[in-house]
């Protein structure tokens, strides 16, 4: 799992045996301050992760690290028993695509060991525009102008266009004026097959300008 909410200056992967639950998240209701997400640490993974991408030429290293909310509240909607282990992996805020997507390529043999390897962020994120009382009919067009270019290029597999999606993507810093919430889907996608059929399962707009949509890589 790697998550928009654990950016280190390197890649680090948690070897935590049993991750605790981390509410890195304020000023919401209580209840979801109580929910606990016990699935059980993967060390042994963390480790291989780690391994692989320093043989990849990727300097890492591993620590003891729980799931923050970005990790653990898709988890929870994907597997709401717990019982699929789960070694977080961070991302690095401060460096490009390209580096993410070599991250997933160095990964990427994990898939043939059974690892699903999830990429957790939102395809847009400016809290600065988002509206808290906006109905859904008060979507910004910009968003889908965005998420448009996005998809079409995630459809033909247009990596290069992809990697340089600032430059290139309609209102891209408008949508991310910092990076980080779309970084994950680059590890994500350079761990996929190169011929990978995709799928795409938008849940929406919310608050104007926050998107949010599930993007599978599947083997063809």
């Amino acid at each position: 799992m790697l998550s928009a909410h654990w950016g280190t200056a390197q890649p680090v992967a948690s070897i935590a045996e049993q991750p605790e639950t981390i509410h890195d998240f304020y000023g919401f209701p209580r209840a979801l301050y109580e929910i606990q997400y016990r699935a059980p640490g993967a060390p042994e993974l963390g480790k291989h992760a780690a391994a692989l991408l320093t043989q990849a030429g990727i300097p890492s290293a591993i620590t003891e690290h729980g799931l923050d909310h970005g990790a653990w509240v898709p988890l929870l909607l994907m597997f709401p028993d717990a019982g699929i282990p789960v070694a977080q992996l961070s991302i690095q805020p401060h460096l490009d695509p390209a580096h993410h997507y070599h991250v997933g390529r160095a990964l990427r043999a994990l898939r043939d060991d059974g690892v699903m390897i999830v990429g957790s962020g939102q395809i847009t994120h400016n809290l600065r525009t988002a509206d808290f009382s906006a109905r859904p009919e008060d979507a910004d067009p910009r968003v889908t102008e965005f998420t448009d270019w996005f998809e079409d290029r995630l459809a033909k597999r247009d990596i290069e266009a992809l990697l340089d999606y600032r430059k290139q993507a309609p209102h891209a810093v408008l949508m991310h004026p910092t990076d980080e919430h779309l970084l994950p889907i680059f590890g994500a996608l350079g761990s996929a097959d190169d011929d990978f059929e995709l799928g795409i399962q938008s849940l929406g707009t919310f608050q104007k300008t926050l998107a949010m949509t599930n993007y599978v890589f599947s083997a063809a």
